[in-house]
């Protein structure tokens, strides 16, 4: 892993050029002075280290994988891991050179993510708001999932005391966690803005300006929200499946 994920911390990373002590700029802010680029740096200035990912290509993967089982959300190379990055030169480089190429940001290292379903996300954020919750970072996918950005769990000595990415949720196969899944150790998620197939996108509810705060401090919001947004579908599914007469 690069040295550099050593030496800062979420806050370090905060603690910028594009701060130098002024009000931190929101995410519409940031895109209205120099869009998606601008957005990017944003992202690695407070912390999240940054990888090429693949994108849309109509509505297939720009990657050459026949049936691509997660389309233009995946990183393009298997380096991904020690590729990612906060370093503003690089990043410049990468979007001037492919323009069109979605970002990931790899998580366990800085930070973590707690993605949930959106109809429970948005009831979850506006829980924890009007509580006085502080809440981090938080992105919309078009394709219905929201990102919780938060602390990482932190690196424990102890390689035993890990909790891997595979008990929560992995890249490829979080359709086996359709509730909460929490990115930590070896996983990553789109960082916005991105393109999806289809014309969906992922962007900013809560730009990264906004500090990581601790993910304890959000699950009790989130696990509540996924469990009554679970037991609402059970519902529904159980009525459609009821038969009707007519």
């Amino acid at each position: 892993m690069s040295a550099e994920f050593g030496r800062r911390s979420g806050a370090q990373g905060r603690i910028s050029q594009w701060l130098r002590g002024r009000r931190p700029k929101g995410a519409t802010e940031i895109a209205a002075d120099g869009g998606r680029e601008a957005l990017l740096i944003a992202a690695a200035a407070a912390g999240l280290p940054l990888a090429q990912a693949a994108y849309p290509s109509g509505y297939r993967c720009s990657c050459d994988r026949v049936g691509c089982p997660t389309p233009a959300r995946h990183p393009v190379s298997f380096a991904w891991q020690t590729q990612s990055t906060t370093d503003r030169a690089q990043i410049e480089r990468w979007v001037r050179h492919q323009p069109q190429a979605n970002f990931i940001t790899a998580t366990g290292m800085v930070h973590d993510v707690l993605d949930v379903p959106v109809d429970a996300g948005r009831e979850a954020l506006e829980r924890l708001l009007s509580s006085g919750v502080e809440v981090g970072p938080v992105a919309q996918s078009g394709d219905g999932r929201m990102f919780f950005f938060t602390l990482t769990r932190g690196t424990p000595e102890d390689e035993d005391e890990w909790w891997p990415c595979e008990l929560d949720s992995h890249p490829e196969t979080t359709d086996e966690h359709p509730g909460l899944r929490w990115h930590c150790r070896g996983s990553y998620v789109l960082v916005p803005p991105a393109q999806l197939p289809g014309g969906l996108t992922v962007d900013w509810v809560r730009g990264p300006e906004h500090p990581l705060p601790d993910p304890l401090s959000l699950l009790e919001a989130l696990t509540d929200a996924c469990a009554r947004y679970a037991g609402e579908n059970e519902s529904d599914d159980q009525l459609a499946a009821w038969p009707h007469r007519n």
